[in-house]
């Protein structure tokens, strides 16, 4: 399958989901309602919120609320994501949502990533430009022994 762009229409799809699951955010801590909505590569799009918790480092983010709905409905390839805020400039996703979005981005150069603040400002990036040289599954493969003699076993 070729990596999909985001059309105006999806774009704009993207932005009415992200801002109706902003509504749904629960940040009674922080005020801070964040939504995201995903596109997949099928043309599916998947919501999530923030989700605030006491002990702080248990909160979970829009984005990657969003993605693991979309992974547990078999989708691993998230081709646009819109991320609404009520910040200016719009804001961006954090580190970890970065790397969520690397994990399940099947072209890190192709995927957008939209901001849009509560006045309608954007900000739009790729995967790649937000995590450049990202953490990737290709690490984790096995490296492949040499005996002392340089020869592969």
């Amino acid at each position: 399958m070729t990596v999909r762009a985001a059309k105006a229409a999806d774009v704009a799809a993207l932005e009415r989901a992200a801002r109706a699951a902003q509504a749904r955010a629960y940040a009674p801590y922080s005020g801070f309602k964040v939504g995201a909505a995903l596109l997949t590569g099928t043309g599916e799009i998947f919501t999530g919120a923030n989700v605030e918790n006491a002990s702080y480092g248990l909160t979970v983010c829009a984005e990657r609320t969003a993605c693991i709905a979309a992974a547990l409905a078999g989708h691993r390839d998230v081709r646009a994501i819109c991320v609404v805020t009520d910040a200016s400039p719009p804001a961006s996703p954090c580190g970890m949502c970065r790397q969520t979005l690397l994990e399940f981005t099947p072209d890190p150069t192709r995927v957008r990533v939209i901001a849009v603040g509560a006045d309608g400002e954007r900000a739009e990036w790729t995967v790649a430009e937000l995590i450049p040289h990202g953490f990737t599954g290709k690490q984790l493969e096995p490296p492949v022994k040499t005996s002392k003699a340089g020869r592969k076993r």
